[in-house]
């Protein structure tokens, strides 16, 4: 049938190629769409791996720090060489605790050499301090009171120290000294500066 110059069957053919070119396009971007969801999974998979990858090799460097760390301890601990008894101090570290005017500090005492017998002493800390504009310095134990037990040390080998001191919570800790002291002695074996941060 014809309608003003329009024909009814041809006008439904072009109408059912137009909905068939739809729904290939339709599937089309339906694919197309499944494609992107898969590559947006892929990409988080691939930063999650990313992310892990990071920790682990951060984790393994800081194990590998340590690892030397404790290589050159053990090389220090084996040396035959050097006077006899002397002391070295190794891995000195001071850090700020969570509150104010509370700091940890860590450290090991190695005993080089022949080691024929225990060494025995004290430490002391000197401790450099700022508070507003005014500088001061601060003795840990305070003179005379070197022997208190927390600061008393008795190693052959080695001996770890750790521990926590606190100061004013607005005074700031510039640097620190440790002093060890052999029984019997008014002046330090060895002493040795950190700086905080």
């Amino acid at each position: 049938m014809e309608l003003a110059g329009f024909r009814q069957s041809e006008a439904a053919r072009v109408l059912d190629g137009l909905k068939e070119d739809i729904r290939s396009r339709e599937a089309e971007i339906t694919e197309l769409r499944s494609q992107v969801a898969s590559a947006e999974r892929q990409m988080q998979i691939e930063r999650a791996t990313y992310g892990d990858l990071a920790r682990q090799v951060k984790a393994l460097s800081n194990e590998n720090a340590g690892l030397r760390e404790d290589l050159a301890f053990f090389q220090s601990l084996m040396a035959a060489g050097g006077k006899e008894g002397s002391v070295t101090i190794n891995r000195f570290r001071v850090r700020p605790e969570a509150l104010p005017g509370e700091y940890r500090y860590r450290l090991l005492l190695v005993q080089t050499g022949q080691r024929v017998k225990e060494f025995q002493g004290t430490l002391q800390f000197v401790l450099n301090l700022e508070q507003g504009d005014r500088k001061y310095v601060l003795m840990l134990p305070q003179e005379g009171e070197r022997d208190v037990r927390d600061y008393q040390i008795s190693f052959k080998f080695f001996q770890r120290v750790e521990g926590t001191f606190k100061v004013a919570p607005e005074a700031v800790v510039k640097s620190l000294q440790i002093r060890v002291f052999e029984n019997g002695s008014v002046a330090p074996k060895l002493s040795q500066t950190v700086t905080v941060s």
